[in-house]
C-alpha cells in the first residue's frame, strides 16, 4: 500500500534534524489509502484524517530529544504574524534577532538567530504547556542560509491564503 498523502500549511526551521516545525496536517479522506486504514481501524475515513484545523509545534534534536505539541487554541491569524515577524528580522543578514511564538499568554517557542555565514544559526527554545509536564527543550539549528530561510516563509504565507 502506498503512504498516505499529508498536506497542510508547514514551517520548518532547520532542514531534518535538528528542526523545529509549525505544522496543521490536512489529510483528505477520500484517499483509498486513508479510506483502507480507517477501514481496518474500525473507524470513518473522517475520524481517521482527523481535524484539519490543529496546528502542532514539533521539535527535533540529533540526539533523538524532540517534543510535540498540539496546538488547539492557536490561530491561523497568530501563526502568520510569527512568520511576518521572521521575514521582517531576517531581511538585515548582518544583524541577531529573537522571535517568539506566544498563546494564550504562554511563549511556546523562541528563536534566537544570530548571523552565521551567509544566513543564521539559531537556537530555539520549545516550552511546552506546564499542563504538558515537560521541560523546555532547546534545539540547536545551523546555518540556514538567509534567502532559503526568505523563500521557506514567503513559502509558507502563501499556503496559509
Amino acid at each position: 500500500m502506498s503512504p498516505i498523502a499529508v498536506g497542510g500549511p508547514a514551517l520548518f526551521i532547520g532542514s531534518d534534524t535538528p528542526c523545529v516545525a509549525l505544522v496543521r496536517p490536512e489529510i483528505d479522506p477520500a484517499q483509498p489509502e486513508v479510506r483502507a486504514a480507517a477501514e481496518r481501524a474500525g473507524v470513518t475515513p473522517e475520524e481517521f484524517a482527523g481535524p484539519a484545523d490543529l496546528w502542532q509545534l514539533i521539535a527535533d534534536r540529533t540526539d533523538g530529544e524532540g517534543r510535540e505539541i498540539a496546538l488547539p487554541e492557536l490561530a491561523d491569524s497568530e501563526v502568520a504574524a510569527f512568520a511576518e515577524r521572521l521575514l521582517a528580522a531576517s531581511a538585515d543578514p548582518e544583524a541577531e534577532f529573537t522571535a517568539q511564538l506566544t498563546v494564550a499568554g504562554h511563549t511556546l517557542l523562541r528563536l534566537d538567530a544570530r548571523p552565521a555565514g551567509e544566513g543564521f544559526a539559531f537556537l530555539a527554545r520549545v516550552t511546552p504547556p506546564a499542563s504538558e509536564g515537560t521541560t523546555p527543550l532547546d534545539v540547536e539549528i545551523g546555518p540556514t542560509a538567509a534567502t532559503d530561510l526568505r523563500a521557506e516563509l514567503e513559502q509558507f504565507r502563501r499556503s496559509l491564503t
